[in-house]
């Protein structure tokens, strides 16, 4: 048996570009009502505030201190992609900083989700390129050539990534969901914003929530029935 330091293979195909788009307008929030495990962690935090991206994931995965693996990914990411980085649990290399958020302005990513830290902030942000992270070090990776995983599945704030799963990220979270699901998902979610935006036009019109949802009811009937358990 032979062990093989780089496990590299092609990268998915992407979503369709009007399924993306309509995806990103969807609030992760509002998925939040559905859905608990597809979530990231909530300590993975957008760089740049007010921005929501949906793409197709490319991952990788890269130990430590060596990001050799980053430069062979950042020649091969395609417009409106999202690279996940996985970290492997490193908290104090960062693995993405100015020069690499200049390149994927370049490359025209949608989006970048580092599951560890970053350095160089301000730069990100001037790039533009929306950027989620757990933090800033100012200790960087460095070209060491020790191995990793190129569109391979990963971990990424506690949700496996797969290559081509859908990614939708704004200053709420993270969502990772396979691709055969986003098209539902978006028609559900747009559905309950539209839906909330008219309970809101309802409240400003003079309507109380009891006017919405029969929360009196909902009360009466679990009183009934704590009664009944008790008797």
């Amino acid at each position: 048996m032979s062990i093989k330091s780089y496990r590299i293979a092609d990268p998915a195909p992407q979503l369709d570009a009007g399924l993306l788009a309509r995806f990103a307008r969807v609030e992760a929030a509002t998925v939040g009502h559905y859905l608990h495990d597809r979530f990231m962690r909530n300590d993975l935090r957008p760089l740049i505030d007010g921005v929501r991206v949906a793409g197709t994931a490319q991952t990788v995965s890269i130990p430590g201190p060596d990001s050799t693996l980053l430069y062979h990914a950042m020649d091969r990411v395609r417009p409106g992609d999202i690279l996940v980085i996985d970290r492997a649990g490193d908290e104090r290399h960062a693995a993405w900083g100015g020069f690499m958020a200049a390149v994927a302005k370049e490359r025209k990513l949608a989006g970048v989700i580092v599951d560890g830290m970053i350095t160089d902030p301000a730069a990100i942000r001037e790039a533009g390129v929306p950027t989620w992270a757990r933090g800033v070090s100012p200790i960087t990776t460095k070209l060491l050539n020790l191995g990793g995983g190129y569109n391979i599945p990963v971990s990424c704030g506690g949700v496996t990534v797969n290559p081509g799963d859908a990614i939708l990220a704004d200053d709420c979270g993270v969502l990772v969901l396979p691709a055969e699901q986003v098209a539902g998902i978006a028609d559900v979610a747009l559905a309950d914003q539209e839906d909330e935006g008219s309970w809101l036009a309802r409240i400003r019109a003079g309507a109380n929530l009891q006017d919405l949802v029969d929360i009196a009811g909902m009360i009466a009937e679990r009183q009934q029935k704590d009664g009944a358990s008790h008797g």
